[in-house]
């Protein structure tokens, strides 16, 4: 599988094949629409990004012909700016507004009158109440995005690139004493310098970007960022994450590493990582179930003695988003394919010892996965030597 990195936004005709795919889902399911506020499906289906407030985005698909946009005054020029593709726009006057100029006599407007209307299963009540009893939940979309274009796989891989360098520069300056602050000021900032180097077009409504380090003494809490300048320490285990949306694409790359030193409680957790890592990376095949690999990680984990250490997937998705569905978990049946898109990132965490896991972000190919980031892969490289 070749892929060619690009920074460049989509073609009308990338937006026409995103299209052609829902509305085919559409005709299998015989639904007359779809209805989404979701914002990461919006973007996907229309190269608009915004954030969610309480003046609504609600985005019609219709089986046959072109999206329909239900969209705030306020944000019309806005939208007119950042779409790509086809798009007939229904501006509303403003939330709250009179009767028969709100966002619900729009989305009225803008649906068939007849037929099924399918709709996201996270679509607030209060819109799903407008549909009536033609409503159904579903999600078509999000399956609908599970496996990426070429252009799509570009997008991600420049993203990764990025990420890399960045992970790279952080683990050469490591060293004791090194705190958030100073990583966000140069390394967090040389990557939006980067990628607006690259196209000053970027829209910062679809950029998040984590360049953050968690110590020993709260990596065992993968989500713990409550020190707004934890400061690196002798032995470790430290975990990076880097994890981040680049101009509307994800990219994740983590490791576990160590300065001067590796504590003798770490090293036997750190190997049976690393062997979790290798299954689930070898049991990535398209045509098995994803629920399957979750399980073969977690079973070694177990049989390892870390069950009670296990606190997460053994990865996720990654698309428009650093963090989205189909899941390597126990639990989700979906069938691996190729041109699917996720992290691999089993790990273990031990209060009192820290936590343990990479993270790479690889694309499924005809045989297993194929890696769009890169990093040191064993203590020894990176046991480092900080000043």
């Amino acid at each position: 599988m070749k892929i060619i990195e690009t920074f460049l936004p989509p073609t009308t005709e990338e937006m026409s094949d995103r299209l052609h795919k829902v509305q085919s889902r559409l005709e299998a399911e015989g639904l007359a629409a779809f209805v989404t506020a979701d914002v990461d499906n919006i973007l996907w289906l229309t190269n608009f990004a915004n954030f969610v407030h309480e003046r609504p985005f609600i985005l019609v698909i219709p089986a046959q012909g072109q999206l329909r946009f239900v969209v705030p005054r306020l944000e019309l020029d806005h939208v007119n700016v950042r779409h790509v593709g086809a798009l007939d726009l229904l501006p509303y006057a403003e939330y709250p507004a009179p009767q028969g100029h709100t966002w619900a006599d729009r989305l009225a407007d803008a649906l068939p009158k007849n037929g099924r209307i399918g709709a996201d299963s996270r679509l607030p009540s209060v819109y799903f109440a407008v549909l009536g009893a033609r409503g159904q939940l579903s999600d078509l979309v999000e399956q609908s995005r599970e496996v990426k274009s070429a252009y799509e796989l570009g997008r991600i891989a420049y993203g990764c690139r990025l990420k890399c360098e960045a992970h790279d520069r952080l683990l050469r300056e490591a060293h004791p004493g090194m705190g958030q602050a100073e990583i966000n000021a140069t390394i967090g900032r040389e990557v939006m310098a980067k990628m607006v180097a690259d196209n000053p077009n970027v829209n910062p409504y679809a950029v998040k970007i984590m360049t953050l380090i968690q110590n020993a003494d709260v990596s065992h809490d993968p989500h713990n960022f409550t020190d707004l300048d934890m400061k690196m320490k002798e032995g470790g285990p430290h975990v990076t994450v880097f994890n981040s949306v680049l101009n509307g694409y994800g990219a994740e790359v983590e490791r576990t590493f160590f300065l001067n030193h590796v504590p003798e409680a770490a090293r036997r957790p750190f190997e049976t990582m690393l062997e979790a890592r290798r299954i689930v990376i070898e049991g990535m095949k398209p045509g098995r179930p994803l629920e399957e690999v979750d399980r073969a990680s977690a079973a070694h984990f177990r049989k390892a003695g870390y069950g009670e250490n296990i606190i997460h997937r053994a990865g996720h998705g990654m698309g428009v988003t650093a963090h989205e569905g189909p899941y390597i978990a126990d639990g989700d049946s979906t069938i691996i394919a190729p041109g699917m898109v996720f992290s691999i990132e089993p790990g273990i965490y031990l209060p009192g010892v820290g936590g343990f896991r990479f993270s790479d972000t690889m694309v499924v190919t005809e045989t297993g996965v194929t890696s769009l980031t890169w990093g040191p892969e064993t203590l020894e490289d990176l046991t480092l030597t900080g000043r």
